[in-house]
């Protein structure tokens, strides 16, 4: 007689019509009843082989059986993979899944679901707080932060309401629970001339237009590096926020924005459009802000991060997150006396008391208005005129930008052979995934600059036309493998062997000969234009 199968291998028996037929569970309902899928075959063996594929499309694992004796450990993970994770975005479920199976899972897992007490849950966060930390204890101290003891209940309340919503529980043991006080975050904001000075600075470094956009718009990092030219209309000044990267796993991706209102579109003042416009020129990426060594992806917010905090120390501000910088914006709106629900659509709010209670901060600029308010109410004291007068007797210092002991990738290799003679090079990875140099020479520091900046906007736009495969000597209509046959031979005259041409260009050598002695002709005929005229 042959043994029982196991749990979760599913049941073969032969039917009455001489065929075999497997049957397994692969999931249960709310109510705890299984869920059943069958396979039909000729033979036993064909029949468990079909089981076997069959196990293998569900995800080859044992269902979760939903019943109030469960551990509660189960039930959190079935709460999760099932109800919670898809209404997630991936940054979010990174913390949920921290939650759970770093902390809930290990602490409170084994409980039975409807044997979890109120008791158990008030003796497992104060453990929490006490000594629940598993990383940089010995930085950060053993106990948890009041912020992620109350993160864990949250996700608790959260997974036992669904649990009551099944009927598997009468009550949520986690109402009630006693947890430490939510205490206010004082944020940071710039001043109007620490502002000043830091968007000094960031222009030294080449980063102005990135961090004065933020201070103009208030936008969140995210958002800000995931703009792309086609989302700004330089004709009416519309720029459209529908997208964010956020870090997963080491890696961008592309998501939503975090709320439903931060889906929107904003103006922007006709001097940012200025400067957008005078910064678009050296850009060559649909990317708004792309990556200097990777024009194809974004800045790093890591690297955003870091050089805020570099550029902040240098033009002596105090030290402020990047989020700040969305707080700043938001309090000298309101200072410059924005109403609120205005700037709630700027900043992407759905609230317009998240804006009066989080992001705005009375600085002394308010206070001043204040006071002339009263004054002027109940004393009748011009105190405006004598603000103005103090104003102008204190004029704003002047600042020299620290400039930056190392130059900053992209922006090429500058130094000096002689007395009177300076070196400028540029050696950017060209499409063929090599590094080719140029170099340019001037008799001064300030004229080399200004013919290496001129090459390095020269090669860019070599580049780009080498990648789309596109000219702007030729018109729409020609081939774009003559028009990437002609960028290369412009860029690298003294090259003349196809096989190589063919090679770097990724295509076929007869495909060189077809256009080389072709583009040849074209472009020595330019060159005697040039000399004519």
């Amino acid at each position: 007689m042959a043994g029982k199968r196991k749990r979760g291998e599913g049941t073969v028996r032969l039917r009455k019509d001489g065929r075999w037929e497997d049957r397994v569970v692969v999931g249960y309902d709310e109510a705890g009843n299984p869920k059943t899928k069958n396979v039909l075959a000729k033979t036993k063996k064909e029949c468990v082989e079909k089981l076997e594929q069959l196990k293998e499309q569900c995800g080859n694992h044992r269902p979760t059986q939903v019943r109030p004796d469960m551990p509660f450990g189960a039930w959190l993970d079935y709460w999760y993979q099932n109800f919670s994770k898809p209404r997630l975005r991936p940054t979010t479920q990174l913390g949920y899944e921290g939650w759970i199976y770093n902390h809930l899972i290990s602490g409170l897992g084994s409980i039975q679901l409807n044997r979890l007490t109120q008791a158990d849950l008030q003796q497992f966060f104060r453990t929490m707080k006490e000594r629940g930390r598993k990383n940089n204890a010995e930085k950060r101290g053993k106990g948890m932060a009041d912020r992620s003891v109350r993160s864990c209940h949250a996700v608790c309340q959260m997974a036992l309401d669904r649990a009551v919503e099944a009927k598997l529980i009468h009550g949520n043991p986690a109402a009630g629970c006693r947890l430490p006080p939510i205490k206010g975050r004082e944020m940071q904001v710039l001043t109007q001339e620490e502002m000043r000075r830091f968007l000094i600075q960031a222009k030294a470094e080449g980063m102005y237009e990135l961090f004065l956009l933020d201070l103009t718009t208030g936008m969140r990092r995210g958002e800000l590096l995931a703009l792309r030219w086609d989302d700004l209309d330089f004709a009416t000044g519309k720029l459209r926020i529908d997208k964010q990267f956020c870090p997963v796993g080491g890696k961008l991706i592309v998501s939503e924005p975090k709320t439903k209102a931060a889906n929107r579109a904003i103006i922007l003042p006709p001097a940012m459009l200025e400067v957008l416009a005078e910064y678009k020129k050296g850009i060559f990426s649909d990317l708004m802000f792309p990556s200097r060594i990777k024009p194809d992806q974004p800045i790093d917010p890591g690297y955003v991060r870091k050089r805020l905090q570099v550029i902040l120390k240098r033009a002596g501000c105090k030290s402020v997150r990047f989020h700040d910088l969305r707080h700043t914006f938001a309090t000298m709106s309101l200072e410059n006396e924005m109403d609120v629900k205005t700037l709630s659509a700027i900043i992407g709010h759905v609230s317009s008391a998240t804006n009066l209670n989080t992001y705005t901060h009375i600085t002394d600029e308010m206070r001043r208005k204040a006071a002339i308010s009263i004054d002027q109410g109940i004393a009748g004291v011009e105190a405006a005129a004598a603000g103005k007068e103090e104003k102008a007797a204190c004029p704003e210092p002047e600042f020299t930008p620290v400039q930056p002991a190392r130059r900053r990738p992209g922006t090429g290799y500058l130094k000096q052979i002689k007395e009177n003679l300076w070196e400028g090079r540029y050696s950017p990875i060209w499409p063929d995934g090599k590094k080719h140099s140029r170099n340019v020479y001037g008799h001064t520091e300030k004229e080399c600059e200004e013919k290496l900046k001129e090459l390095i906007l020269q090669m860019k736009t070599e580049i780009a036309a080498l990648r789309s495969g596109a000219s702007t000597e030729y018109s729409d209509g020609v081939s774009p493998k003559k028009k990437a046959i002609a960028a290369y031979l412009r860029a690298y005259l003294e090259v003349t062997n196809k096989a190589k041409i063919a090679r770097e260009l990724n295509m076929d050598r007869t495909t060189v000969q077809k256009y080389y002695d072709e583009v040849w002709a074209e472009l020595r005929g330019e060159e005697s234009l040039v000399l004519q005229t």
